[in-house]
Protein backbone atom coordinates (compact mmCIF):
# COMPACT_ATOMS: atom_id res chain seq x y z
CA UNK A 1 0.00 0.00 0.00
CA UNK A 2 1.42 3.40 -1.00
CA UNK A 3 1.92 6.14 1.57
CA UNK A 4 -0.97 8.10 0.05
CA UNK A 5 -3.27 5.07 0.34
CA UNK A 6 -2.17 4.63 3.96
CA UNK A 7 -3.17 8.23 4.68
CA UNK A 8 -6.59 7.71 3.05
CA UNK A 9 -7.12 4.55 5.08
CA UNK A 10 -6.07 6.30 8.29
CA UNK A 11 -8.83 8.85 7.64
CA UNK A 12 -11.45 6.16 7.24
CA UNK A 13 -11.97 6.73 3.54
CA UNK A 14 -13.24 3.49 2.07
CA UNK A 15 -12.27 2.79 -1.56
CA UNK A 16 -15.83 3.39 -2.79
CA UNK A 17 -15.95 6.81 -1.07
CA UNK A 18 -12.64 8.18 -2.30
CA UNK A 19 -13.85 9.54 -5.64
CA UNK A 20 -16.74 11.45 -4.05
CA UNK A 21 -14.36 12.88 -1.45
CA UNK A 22 -11.71 13.94 -3.95
CA UNK A 23 -14.29 15.43 -6.37
CA UNK A 24 -17.39 16.54 -4.42
CA UNK A 25 -20.62 16.62 -6.45
CA UNK A 26 -22.26 20.04 -6.17
CA UNK A 27 -25.59 18.67 -7.43
CA UNK A 28 -25.90 16.53 -4.29
CA UNK A 29 -26.65 19.62 -2.17
CA UNK A 30 -29.35 19.32 0.48
CA UNK A 31 -32.86 20.74 0.05
CA UNK A 32 -32.80 24.24 1.61
CA UNK A 33 -36.45 23.90 2.67
CA UNK A 34 -35.40 21.24 5.18
CA UNK A 35 -33.95 24.09 7.27
CA UNK A 36 -36.32 25.33 9.99
CA UNK A 37 -38.57 28.24 8.96
CA UNK A 38 -37.05 28.46 5.47
CA UNK A 39 -40.47 28.48 3.80
CA UNK A 40 -41.58 31.35 6.10
CA UNK A 41 -38.43 33.32 5.32
CA UNK A 42 -38.90 32.88 1.58
CA UNK A 43 -42.57 33.84 1.71
CA UNK A 44 -41.80 37.06 3.61
CA UNK A 45 -39.01 37.97 1.18
CA UNK A 46 -41.25 37.32 -1.82
CA UNK A 47 -43.72 39.80 -0.32
CA UNK A 48 -40.90 42.28 0.23
CA UNK A 49 -39.84 41.90 -3.40
CA UNK A 50 -43.39 42.49 -4.64
CA UNK A 51 -43.70 45.69 -2.56
CA UNK A 52 -40.05 46.73 -3.04
CA UNK A 53 -39.67 47.20 0.69
CA UNK A 54 -36.57 48.70 2.23
CA UNK A 55 -34.44 45.85 3.61
CA UNK A 56 -31.47 46.06 5.96
CA UNK A 57 -29.13 43.08 6.16
CA UNK A 58 -27.67 42.98 9.66
CA UNK A 59 -24.31 41.25 9.51
CA UNK A 60 -21.46 40.62 11.89
CA UNK A 61 -17.96 42.09 11.98
CA UNK A 62 -16.15 38.80 11.34
CA UNK A 63 -15.49 37.31 7.91
CA UNK A 64 -18.39 34.88 8.14
CA UNK A 65 -20.80 37.74 8.73
CA UNK A 66 -19.19 39.98 6.10
CA UNK A 67 -19.27 37.34 3.38
CA UNK A 68 -22.83 36.33 4.30
CA UNK A 69 -23.90 39.98 4.06
CA UNK A 70 -22.27 40.27 0.64
CA UNK A 71 -23.89 37.04 -0.57
CA UNK A 72 -27.35 38.42 0.20
CA UNK A 73 -26.63 41.90 -1.20
CA UNK A 74 -25.38 40.31 -4.42
CA UNK A 75 -28.23 37.79 -4.70
CA UNK A 76 -30.96 40.27 -3.75
CA UNK A 77 -29.75 42.58 -6.53
CA UNK A 78 -30.06 39.69 -8.99
CA UNK A 79 -33.59 38.95 -7.74
CA UNK A 80 -34.58 42.56 -8.36
CA UNK A 81 -34.73 43.98 -4.83
CA UNK A 82 -34.11 47.71 -5.23
CA UNK A 83 -33.76 49.00 -1.66
CA UNK A 84 -31.19 46.91 0.18
CA UNK A 85 -28.46 48.13 2.49
CA UNK A 86 -26.28 46.65 5.19
CA UNK A 87 -25.58 47.36 8.84
CA UNK A 88 -22.32 46.01 10.23
CA UNK A 89 -21.98 46.47 14.01
CA UNK A 90 -18.81 48.03 15.37
CA UNK A 91 -16.93 45.82 17.83
CA UNK A 92 -16.15 48.87 19.98
CA UNK A 93 -19.66 50.38 19.89
CA UNK A 94 -22.41 47.79 19.44
CA UNK A 95 -20.33 44.69 20.08
CA UNK A 96 -21.45 41.31 18.76
CA UNK A 97 -24.94 40.72 17.43
CA UNK A 98 -28.16 42.70 17.44
CA UNK A 99 -28.60 45.54 19.90
CA UNK A 100 -31.71 47.54 20.73
CA UNK A 101 -29.94 50.80 19.84
CA UNK A 102 -28.93 49.42 16.43
CA UNK A 103 -32.48 48.18 15.76
CA UNK A 104 -33.91 51.60 16.61
CA UNK A 105 -31.32 53.27 14.38
CA UNK A 106 -32.14 50.95 11.47
CA UNK A 107 -35.90 51.47 11.85
CA UNK A 108 -35.42 55.25 12.05
CA UNK A 109 -33.55 55.00 8.76
CA UNK A 110 -36.64 53.63 7.04
CA UNK A 111 -36.11 49.87 7.06
CA UNK A 112 -39.26 47.76 6.66
CA UNK A 113 -37.57 44.38 7.06
CA UNK A 114 -34.37 43.27 8.82
CA UNK A 115 -32.55 40.10 7.74
CA UNK A 116 -29.78 38.97 10.07
CA UNK A 117 -26.82 36.87 8.99
CA UNK A 118 -24.49 35.05 11.37
CA UNK A 119 -26.35 36.38 14.42
CA UNK A 120 -29.79 36.84 15.95
CA UNK A 121 -30.69 33.42 17.36
CA UNK A 122 -30.56 34.67 20.95
CA UNK A 123 -31.73 38.24 20.28
CA UNK A 124 -35.12 37.98 21.96
CA UNK A 125 -35.46 41.50 23.35
CA UNK A 126 -33.94 43.15 20.28
CA UNK A 127 -36.34 41.38 17.91
CA UNK A 128 -39.22 42.14 20.25
CA UNK A 129 -38.27 45.83 20.05
CA UNK A 130 -38.23 45.66 16.26
CA UNK A 131 -41.69 44.05 16.30
CA UNK A 132 -43.00 46.83 18.54
CA UNK A 133 -41.66 49.35 16.02
CA UNK A 134 -43.50 47.53 13.23
CA UNK A 135 -40.51 46.00 11.45
CA UNK A 136 -40.30 42.25 10.81
CA UNK A 137 -37.07 40.31 11.36
CA UNK A 138 -35.81 37.22 9.55
CA UNK A 139 -32.95 35.49 11.36
CA UNK A 140 -30.38 33.43 9.46
CA UNK A 141 -27.71 32.09 11.78
CA UNK A 142 -25.67 29.06 12.77
CA UNK A 143 -24.86 29.75 16.43
CA UNK A 144 -26.36 27.91 19.36
CA UNK A 145 -30.03 28.53 20.07
CA UNK A 146 -32.25 28.64 23.15
CA UNK A 147 -35.18 26.32 23.79
CA UNK A 148 -37.56 29.15 22.85
CA UNK A 149 -36.94 31.00 19.59
CA UNK A 150 -37.16 34.81 19.37
CA UNK A 151 -40.40 36.13 17.89
CA UNK A 152 -39.03 36.67 14.39
CA UNK A 153 -40.90 35.92 11.18
CA UNK A 154 -38.42 33.10 10.71
CA UNK A 155 -35.39 31.72 12.55
CA UNK A 156 -33.41 29.79 9.95
CA UNK A 157 -30.74 27.91 11.88
CA UNK A 158 -29.60 24.30 11.36
CA UNK A 159 -28.79 24.00 15.08
CA UNK A 160 -32.41 24.35 16.17
CA UNK A 161 -33.59 21.29 18.06
CA UNK A 162 -36.55 20.88 15.71
CA UNK A 163 -34.35 20.71 12.62
CA UNK A 164 -34.45 17.92 10.06
CA UNK A 165 -31.58 19.28 7.96
CA UNK A 166 -28.98 16.56 7.24
CA UNK A 167 -25.95 18.70 8.16
CA UNK A 168 -25.93 21.11 11.10
CA UNK A 169 -22.42 22.61 10.91
CA UNK A 170 -22.97 25.18 8.16
CA UNK A 171 -21.22 28.51 8.61
CA UNK A 172 -23.35 31.65 8.73
CA UNK A 173 -22.50 32.30 5.09
CA UNK A 174 -23.56 28.74 4.31
CA UNK A 175 -27.02 29.39 5.81
CA UNK A 176 -27.30 32.64 3.81
CA UNK A 177 -26.38 30.68 0.68
CA UNK A 178 -29.15 28.15 1.42
CA UNK A 179 -31.59 31.08 1.62
CA UNK A 180 -30.46 32.13 -1.86
CA UNK A 181 -31.02 28.60 -3.17
CA UNK A 182 -34.50 28.59 -1.66
CA UNK A 183 -35.36 31.99 -3.16
CA UNK A 184 -34.37 30.67 -6.59
CA UNK A 185 -37.47 28.46 -6.47
CA UNK A 186 -39.78 31.50 -6.16
CA UNK A 187 -38.06 34.47 -7.76
CA UNK A 188 -36.56 35.14 -11.19
CA UNK A 189 -33.24 36.83 -11.86
CA UNK A 190 -30.73 34.24 -10.64
CA UNK A 191 -31.14 31.08 -12.76
CA UNK A 192 -30.26 27.77 -11.17
CA UNK A 193 -26.52 27.24 -11.53
CA UNK A 194 -25.67 30.95 -11.59
CA UNK A 195 -25.59 30.99 -7.78
CA UNK A 196 -22.25 29.19 -8.07
CA UNK A 197 -20.64 32.59 -8.66
CA UNK A 198 -21.37 33.28 -4.98
CA UNK A 199 -19.23 30.34 -3.88
CA UNK A 200 -16.05 32.45 -3.71
CA UNK A 201 -17.67 34.28 -0.79
CA UNK A 202 -19.08 31.08 0.71
CA UNK A 203 -15.65 29.44 0.64
CA UNK A 204 -13.97 32.44 2.27
CA UNK A 205 -16.48 32.70 5.10
CA UNK A 206 -16.63 28.95 5.68
CA UNK A 207 -12.86 28.46 5.91
CA UNK A 208 -12.31 31.51 8.11
CA UNK A 209 -15.09 30.55 10.53
CA UNK A 210 -13.36 27.19 11.15
CA UNK A 211 -16.44 24.99 10.77
CA UNK A 212 -15.85 21.36 9.82
CA UNK A 213 -14.92 20.98 6.15
CA UNK A 214 -17.06 17.92 5.52
CA UNK A 215 -20.39 17.32 3.77
CA UNK A 216 -21.86 20.50 2.27
CA UNK A 217 -19.08 22.70 3.66
CA UNK A 218 -16.43 20.66 1.85
CA UNK A 219 -18.40 20.83 -1.39
CA UNK A 220 -18.93 24.59 -1.13
CA UNK A 221 -15.28 25.29 -0.35
CA UNK A 222 -13.98 22.84 -2.97
CA UNK A 223 -15.95 24.55 -5.74
CA UNK A 224 -15.61 27.98 -4.13
CA UNK A 225 -11.83 27.85 -4.44
CA UNK A 226 -12.25 27.23 -8.17
CA UNK A 227 -14.67 30.16 -8.46
CA UNK A 228 -12.24 32.34 -6.49
CA UNK A 229 -9.49 31.57 -8.99
CA UNK A 230 -11.60 33.36 -11.62
CA UNK A 231 -13.63 35.63 -9.34
CA UNK A 232 -15.48 38.55 -10.89
CA UNK A 233 -15.11 40.64 -7.71
CA UNK A 234 -12.56 43.47 -8.04
CA UNK A 235 -12.17 43.53 -4.25
CA UNK A 236 -11.13 39.90 -3.93
CA UNK A 237 -8.83 40.20 -6.93
CA UNK A 238 -7.16 43.21 -5.32
CA UNK A 239 -6.91 41.55 -1.91
CA UNK A 240 -5.25 38.49 -3.44
CA UNK A 241 -2.82 40.81 -5.21
CA UNK A 242 -1.76 42.70 -2.07
CA UNK A 243 -1.52 39.39 -0.17
CA UNK A 244 0.69 38.03 -3.00
CA UNK A 245 -1.62 35.05 -3.52
CA UNK A 246 -1.41 33.49 -6.97
CA UNK A 247 -4.72 32.14 -8.26
CA UNK A 248 -2.93 29.05 -9.61
CA UNK A 249 -1.79 28.03 -6.12
CA UNK A 250 -4.88 29.17 -4.23
CA UNK A 251 -5.96 26.84 -1.42
CA UNK A 252 -7.75 26.93 1.93
CA UNK A 253 -4.53 28.07 3.64
CA UNK A 254 -4.52 31.13 1.35
CA UNK A 255 -7.93 32.06 2.72
CA UNK A 256 -7.25 31.34 6.38
CA UNK A 257 -3.77 32.89 6.55
CA UNK A 258 -3.72 35.35 3.63
CA UNK A 259 -7.11 36.92 2.99
CA UNK A 260 -8.68 36.30 6.40
CA UNK A 261 -6.27 38.24 8.64
CA UNK A 262 -6.38 41.27 6.36
CA UNK A 263 -10.17 41.38 6.39
CA UNK A 264 -10.38 40.80 10.13
CA UNK A 265 -7.87 43.57 10.84
CA UNK A 266 -10.40 46.27 9.95
CA UNK A 267 -12.89 45.13 12.58
CA UNK A 268 -10.15 44.64 15.17
CA UNK A 269 -8.72 48.15 14.78
CA UNK A 270 -11.51 50.38 13.45
CA UNK A 271 -14.65 49.08 11.72
CA UNK A 272 -15.34 46.00 9.62
CA UNK A 273 -17.23 48.23 7.21
CA UNK A 274 -13.88 48.76 5.44
CA UNK A 275 -13.81 45.04 4.60
CA UNK A 276 -17.42 45.05 3.41
CA UNK A 277 -16.67 48.05 1.18
CA UNK A 278 -13.75 46.10 -0.30
CA UNK A 279 -15.99 43.10 -1.04
CA UNK A 280 -18.59 45.36 -2.67
CA UNK A 281 -16.14 47.48 -4.70
CA UNK A 282 -17.22 47.72 -8.33
CA UNK A 283 -14.09 49.05 -10.02
CA UNK A 284 -10.46 48.01 -9.89
CA UNK A 285 -9.09 51.35 -8.71
CA UNK A 286 -11.27 51.67 -5.61
CA UNK A 287 -10.91 47.94 -4.93
CA UNK A 288 -7.11 48.22 -4.87
CA UNK A 289 -7.28 51.28 -2.64
CA UNK A 290 -9.48 49.44 -0.13
CA UNK A 291 -7.37 46.26 -0.28
CA UNK A 292 -4.21 48.27 0.40
CA UNK A 293 -5.97 49.93 3.33
CA UNK A 294 -6.77 46.49 4.78
CA UNK A 295 -3.17 45.38 4.22
CA UNK A 296 -1.88 48.44 6.10
CA UNK A 297 -4.33 47.75 8.92
CA UNK A 298 -3.11 44.18 9.12
CA UNK A 299 0.48 45.38 9.46
CA UNK A 300 -0.62 47.70 12.27
CA UNK A 301 -2.59 44.87 13.88
CA UNK A 302 0.48 42.63 13.86
CA UNK A 303 2.57 45.36 15.49
CA UNK A 304 -0.07 45.90 18.19
CA UNK A 305 -0.35 42.16 18.67
CA UNK A 306 3.40 41.78 19.12
CA UNK A 307 3.44 44.58 21.70
CA UNK A 308 0.55 43.08 23.68
CA UNK A 309 1.99 39.57 23.47
CA UNK A 310 5.38 40.67 24.78
CA UNK A 311 3.79 42.39 27.79
CA UNK A 312 1.37 39.50 28.34
CA UNK A 313 4.23 36.97 28.45
CA UNK A 314 6.02 39.00 31.12
CA UNK A 315 2.82 39.04 33.15
CA UNK A 316 1.99 35.37 32.53
CA UNK A 317 5.39 34.34 33.88
CA UNK A 318 4.31 35.77 37.25
CA UNK A 319 1.49 33.20 37.44
CA UNK A 320 3.54 30.13 36.58
CA UNK A 321 1.71 27.93 39.11
CA UNK A 322 -1.78 28.84 37.84
CA UNK A 323 -3.40 26.22 35.58
CA UNK A 324 -5.41 29.03 33.95
CA UNK A 325 -3.81 32.32 32.87
CA UNK A 326 -5.57 35.64 33.42
CA UNK A 327 -3.59 38.68 32.25
CA UNK A 328 -4.62 42.28 31.59
CA UNK A 329 -3.32 45.65 30.46
CA UNK A 330 -4.65 49.17 30.00
CA UNK A 331 -3.38 49.69 26.44
CA UNK A 332 -4.35 46.28 25.06
CA UNK A 333 -6.89 46.61 22.25
CA UNK A 334 -9.74 44.20 23.03
CA UNK A 335 -10.14 43.61 19.29
CA UNK A 336 -6.74 41.87 19.36
CA UNK A 337 -6.64 40.17 22.75
CA UNK A 338 -8.34 37.03 21.42
CA UNK A 339 -5.39 36.38 19.10
CA UNK A 340 -2.99 37.01 21.99
CA UNK A 341 -4.94 34.54 24.15
CA UNK A 342 -4.50 31.91 21.45
CA UNK A 343 -0.75 32.61 21.30
CA UNK A 344 -0.41 32.31 25.08
CA UNK A 345 -2.36 29.05 25.09
CA UNK A 346 0.03 27.73 22.46
CA UNK A 347 3.10 28.84 24.43
CA UNK A 348 2.06 27.83 27.95
CA UNK A 349 -0.36 24.98 27.17
CA UNK A 350 -2.92 26.61 29.48
CA UNK A 351 -6.43 28.06 29.00
CA UNK A 352 -6.00 31.83 28.85
CA UNK A 353 -8.05 34.98 29.45
CA UNK A 354 -6.62 38.26 28.12
CA UNK A 355 -8.34 41.50 29.16
CA UNK A 356 -8.15 45.16 28.22
CA UNK A 357 -8.50 47.45 31.22
CA UNK A 358 -10.75 50.37 30.22
CA UNK A 359 -10.93 52.44 33.38
CA UNK A 360 -13.42 50.94 35.81
CA UNK A 361 -14.41 48.19 33.38
CA UNK A 362 -12.37 45.53 31.59
CA UNK A 363 -13.22 43.45 28.56
CA UNK A 364 -11.48 40.51 26.97
CA UNK A 365 -11.41 37.12 25.33
CA UNK A 366 -10.59 33.58 26.34
CA UNK A 367 -9.19 30.59 24.50
CA UNK A 368 -9.25 27.05 25.85
CA UNK A 369 -8.80 23.42 24.79
CA UNK A 370 -9.51 19.89 25.93
CA UNK A 371 -11.93 19.40 28.80
CA UNK A 372 -11.84 22.92 30.21
CA UNK A 373 -14.80 25.07 29.13
CA UNK A 374 -13.89 28.76 28.92
CA UNK A 375 -17.54 29.77 29.09
CA UNK A 376 -18.42 27.48 32.02
CA UNK A 377 -15.56 29.03 33.99
CA UNK A 378 -17.06 32.46 33.27
CA UNK A 379 -20.44 31.20 34.47
CA UNK A 380 -18.74 30.11 37.71
CA UNK A 381 -17.78 33.76 38.21
CA UNK A 382 -21.20 35.24 37.35
CA UNK A 383 -21.45 37.12 40.63
CA UNK A 384 -18.27 39.13 40.03
CA UNK A 385 -18.55 39.86 36.29
CA UNK A 386 -20.75 42.21 34.27
CA UNK A 387 -21.49 39.81 31.43
CA UNK A 388 -19.92 36.95 29.54
CA UNK A 389 -20.64 34.23 27.04
CA UNK A 390 -19.33 32.15 24.19
CA UNK A 391 -18.32 28.55 23.66
CA UNK A 392 -16.20 25.85 25.24
CA UNK A 393 -13.02 26.83 23.40
CA UNK A 394 -13.56 30.58 22.94
CA UNK A 395 -15.44 33.07 25.07
CA UNK A 396 -15.71 36.73 26.00
CA UNK A 397 -16.10 38.45 29.35
CA UNK A 398 -16.68 41.97 30.71
CA UNK A 399 -16.09 42.69 34.40
CA UNK A 400 -15.17 45.50 36.83
CA UNK A 401 -11.42 46.09 36.66
CA UNK A 402 -11.21 45.84 40.44
CA UNK A 403 -12.48 42.24 40.18
CA UNK A 404 -9.74 40.92 37.88
CA UNK A 405 -7.75 39.38 40.75
CA UNK A 406 -10.90 37.74 42.13
CA UNK A 407 -11.78 36.50 38.65
CA UNK A 408 -8.30 34.94 38.34
CA UNK A 409 -8.85 33.08 41.61
CA UNK A 410 -12.34 31.95 40.60
CA UNK A 411 -11.47 30.49 37.18
CA UNK A 412 -8.46 28.68 38.65
CA UNK A 413 -10.65 27.23 41.41
CA UNK A 414 -13.08 26.11 38.71
CA UNK A 415 -10.24 24.44 36.78
CA UNK A 416 -9.07 22.53 39.84
CA UNK A 417 -12.64 21.45 40.61
CA UNK A 418 -12.81 19.76 37.21
CA UNK A 419 -9.98 17.35 38.15
CA UNK A 420 -8.69 17.25 34.58
CA UNK A 421 -5.62 15.24 33.70
CA UNK A 422 -3.15 14.99 30.80
CA UNK A 423 -4.60 18.11 29.20
CA UNK A 424 -1.36 19.27 27.57
CA UNK A 425 -1.18 16.01 25.61
CA UNK A 426 -4.40 17.00 23.85
CA UNK A 427 -2.57 19.89 22.17
CA UNK A 428 -0.01 17.63 20.51
CA UNK A 429 -0.49 17.02 16.78
CA UNK A 430 -1.83 13.61 15.76
CA UNK A 431 0.01 11.76 13.01
CA UNK A 432 -1.93 10.10 10.21
CA UNK A 433 0.89 7.66 9.48
CA UNK A 434 4.26 6.67 10.98
CA UNK A 435 6.88 6.34 8.24
CA UNK A 436 10.16 4.43 8.37
CA UNK A 437 12.09 6.79 6.09
CA UNK A 438 11.68 9.68 3.65
CA UNK A 439 11.62 7.52 0.51
CA UNK A 440 7.97 8.18 -0.37
CA UNK A 441 7.94 11.80 0.78
CA UNK A 442 8.21 13.17 -2.72
CA UNK A 443 6.84 15.91 -4.91
CA UNK A 444 4.36 13.44 -6.39
CA UNK A 445 3.05 12.67 -2.88
CA UNK A 446 2.53 16.39 -2.27
CA UNK A 447 0.57 16.62 -5.53
CA UNK A 448 -1.59 13.69 -4.39
CA UNK A 449 -2.14 15.25 -0.97
CA UNK A 450 -3.29 18.49 -2.59
CA UNK A 451 -6.22 16.47 -3.91
CA UNK A 452 -7.46 16.22 -0.32
CA UNK A 453 -7.98 20.00 -0.26
CA UNK A 454 -9.72 21.94 1.11
CA UNK A 455 -8.00 21.39 4.44
CA UNK A 456 -9.42 22.65 7.70
CA UNK A 457 -11.43 21.56 10.70
CA UNK A 458 -12.63 18.00 10.16
CA UNK A 459 -10.13 17.50 7.33
CA UNK A 460 -6.72 18.65 8.59
CA UNK A 461 -3.61 18.70 6.45
CA UNK A 462 -1.97 15.24 6.72
CA UNK A 463 0.74 14.79 9.34
CA UNK A 464 3.59 12.29 9.13
CA UNK A 465 5.68 10.99 12.01
CA UNK A 466 9.18 9.60 11.71
CA UNK A 467 11.19 8.19 14.62
CA UNK A 468 14.90 7.80 15.37
CA UNK A 469 16.27 10.29 12.86
CA UNK A 470 19.49 12.23 13.29
CA UNK A 471 19.82 16.01 13.34
CA UNK A 472 22.56 16.99 10.89
CA UNK A 473 22.31 20.76 11.13
CA UNK A 474 20.37 23.46 12.97
CA UNK A 475 19.82 26.94 11.59
CA UNK A 476 18.22 29.74 13.61
CA UNK A 477 16.42 32.48 11.68
CA UNK A 478 14.43 35.66 12.30
CA UNK A 479 15.26 38.94 14.04
CA UNK A 480 15.11 37.21 17.43
CA UNK A 481 16.28 33.78 16.24
CA UNK A 482 12.73 32.62 16.84
CA UNK A 483 12.50 30.39 13.74
CA UNK A 484 14.36 27.14 13.22
CA UNK A 485 15.30 24.97 10.26
CA UNK A 486 16.63 21.49 11.02
CA UNK A 487 18.32 19.24 8.51
CA UNK A 488 17.62 15.62 9.48
CA UNK A 489 18.74 12.22 8.18
CA UNK A 490 16.71 9.00 8.17
CA UNK A 491 17.93 5.41 8.67
CA UNK A 492 18.78 5.14 4.94
CA UNK A 493 20.83 8.33 4.95
CA UNK A 494 18.18 10.34 3.06
CA UNK A 495 18.07 13.96 4.19
CA UNK A 496 15.28 16.50 4.53
CA UNK A 497 14.91 20.01 5.91
CA UNK A 498 12.07 20.75 8.33
CA UNK A 499 11.11 24.29 9.28
CA UNK A 500 9.12 25.91 12.11
CA UNK A 501 8.28 29.59 12.61
CA UNK A 502 8.13 31.04 16.12
CA UNK A 503 9.30 27.67 17.40
CA UNK A 504 9.23 26.67 21.08
CA UNK A 505 12.60 26.06 22.70
CA UNK A 506 12.43 22.28 22.49
CA UNK A 507 12.29 22.43 18.67
CA UNK A 508 15.91 23.62 18.60
CA UNK A 509 17.50 20.18 18.56
CA UNK A 510 21.28 20.15 18.28
CA UNK A 511 23.32 18.39 15.57
CA UNK A 512 24.01 14.81 16.53
CA UNK A 513 20.77 14.38 18.50
CA UNK A 514 18.42 11.51 17.71
CA UNK A 515 14.82 12.73 17.57
CA UNK A 516 11.27 11.94 16.55
CA UNK A 517 9.51 14.60 14.49
CA UNK A 518 5.98 15.22 13.27
CA UNK A 519 5.71 17.25 10.07
CA UNK A 520 3.59 18.13 7.06
CA UNK A 521 5.25 17.67 3.65
CA UNK A 522 5.54 20.92 1.67
CA UNK A 523 7.05 22.01 -1.61
CA UNK A 524 9.56 24.86 -1.46
CA UNK A 525 10.25 26.89 -4.60
CA UNK A 526 13.18 29.28 -4.50
CA UNK A 527 14.91 30.92 -7.48
CA UNK A 528 13.53 28.33 -9.86
CA UNK A 529 14.52 25.34 -7.70
CA UNK A 530 11.94 23.03 -6.14
CA UNK A 531 12.57 20.89 -3.09
CA UNK A 532 10.49 18.84 -0.69
CA UNK A 533 10.59 20.16 2.87
CA UNK A 534 8.59 19.65 6.03
CA UNK A 535 6.52 22.05 8.12
CA UNK A 536 7.80 21.08 11.57
CA UNK A 537 5.01 20.50 14.11
CA UNK A 538 6.64 18.65 17.01
CA UNK A 539 10.04 17.40 18.15
CA UNK A 540 10.71 14.68 20.71
CA UNK A 541 14.16 13.71 21.96
CA UNK A 542 15.24 10.09 21.96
Amino acid sequence: MSLFDQILAARGLAPDAIDDFLSPDYTKKHDPFLLPDMAKAVERLVQARQKQEHITIYGDYDIDGLTATTVLIDAFASFGFKHVNAFIPNRFVEGYGLTVDAVEQIVAGGAQLIVTVDCGSLSHKEIERSNVLGVDVIVTDHHNVSDVQPLAVAVVNPKRKDHVYPFIDLAGVGVAFKLVQALQTRLEGLPVGHEKWLLDLVALGTVCDIVTLVDENRTNVYWGLQVLQKTRRPGLKALMAVAKIESATLNSRSLGFGLGPRMNAAGRLETARHSLDMLLAEDNESALEKAQQLDAMNIARRADQAMILKAAILQADQYESDPVLVVSGADWNHGIVGIVAAKLLEKYKKPTYVLQEMGESSKGSARSYGGFSAVDAIRAADDIITKGGGHTLAAGVTLPTENIAAFRVRVNEFYRSQQLSDQAALLLPKADVVIEDFTEVTESLIVQLSGLEPFGSGNPEPILKIENITVIDQRRMGADNQHVKLEVKDRLGKRMQVLAFSAPDYFFAEPGETVTVLFQPTLNEWQGRRSVEGRLLHVDGA
